[in-house]
């Protein structure tokens, strides 16, 4: 494996409940270079009335991080976003703030309420699509609704909704229900791209490497270098993209490509141009 894109990370020190400061930011990037990732979104939380993150913020965070890490020299291309709690002014929320999207992109990171489904939650992502905007639904496997209400969740997918699973999901870190979900999800085909969702260097760690063997263990190489550079990249380039779920809603297993897609040589450090 050459390379691996992350587009979800706490990596930006004092924003939230990630790194803390700036010497653990640079070991999280350090940490994130030396396990094979080499293009990583930092995307704070922006939860109303607990981290009021700012778009302003992010950008000179972005700007002063960036800084730091030439200074240091470890090698990782970082953009901006935001890991969006859902609210109803959302479609005029990302509209007005580019800041909040993947490297101003389209795309955004997607939060619904962990321990509760919250009412027209589909309807809210269609609102969001008729404005222009792509969701990526976070880390679905570890909201504690979505095992009794599948079927909202395959209905997230059908409104426009992109998966990103947990890549500690997949290897058991955040419990055996979680693992069970993120397994159902990667079997039936509902996975577009993994992340890590890295808070910290111990328990949320910026890796991707050790769910990336498991993916192409499961189902195929094809699929994991799509998931964990294919399909990243196409949403940093802006690419229109349907969730892999669109068509196989009903699929149970996932068919394997035998043939492996390729990426530009150096791809991380033309996406952002």
């Amino acid at each position: 494996m050459r390379f691996m894109i992350d587009l979800h990370s706490h990596l930006l020190p004092g924003l939230d409940d990630g790194s803390p400061d700036l010497q653990t930011s640079l070991a999280m990037a350090k940490m994130a270079v030396e396990d094979g990732t080499r293009l990583m979104a930092c995307t704070p939380h922006r939860t109303p009335g607990l981290y009021d993150t700012t778009a302003d913020q992010i950008r000179s965070s972005v700007s002063a991080f960036r800084t730091e890490l030439d200074k240091a020299g470890i090698p990782l291309t970082i953009c901006g976003g935001s890991d969006i709690h859902i609210c109803p002014e959302l479609p005029e929320l990302l509209a007005a703030e580019p800041e909040y999207r993947l490297a101003k992109s389209d795309y955004f990171l997607f939060e619904p309420p962990h321990q509760f489904l919250p009412p027209r939650l589909i309807e809210l992502v269609e609102k969001v699509r008729a404005a222009g905007f792509r969701p990526i639904l976070t880390h679905p496997e570890r909201l504690r609704w979505v095992r009794r209400h599948y079927d909202v969740f395959e209905g997230l997918i059908r409104a426009g909704c992109l998966v990103q699973v947990t890549a500690g999901s997949l290897e058991g870190r955040f419990g055996s229900e979680a693992k069970e979900l993120a397994w159902r999800m990667l079997d039936e085909g509902r996975i577009d791209i993994i992340a890590s969702d890295a808070h910290n260097l111990t328990s949320r760690p910026p890796r991707l490497s050790a769910a990336a063997a498991l993916i192409a263990d499961a189902a195929g190489e094809a699929e994991q270098w799509r998931m964990t550079v294919e399909r990243p990249a196409s949403i940093l380039r802006n690419e229109a993209l349907e969730p892999v779920g669109m068509s196989s809603v009903e699929q149970v297993k996932m068919q394997q490509t035998p043939t492996r897609s390729r990426a530009p040589q150096r791809l991380w450090e033309r996406l952002l141009r």
